[in-house]
């Protein structure tokens, strides 16, 4: 999983912290989203999704490659 972050579009929620403070944090003076790691361990990729998902300004990009099928 890669992570893309548009600051432009980010509204400063703190969805994101909330969920997956591991990944995403805030700048202090605007409270835009700010990626602590572009690129999470497998253990975090359904708590990245989820903030992801829950973010109001859709400023979260996930890249998940090819999966592998069984």
């Amino acid at each position: 999983m890669k992570i893309v972050i548009d600051q432009d579009t980010c509204c400063g929620a703190g969805t994101c912290v909330m969920v997956a403070p591991e990944v995403f944090d805030q700048r202090e003076e605007d409270a835009i989203v700010v990626l602590l790691d572009a690129a999470p361990p497998q253990g975090l990729h359904e708590t990245v999704r989820e903030a992801a998902s829950m973010c109001p300004g859709r400023a979260i990009q996930l890249d998940e490659g090819l999966r592998r099928t069984a």
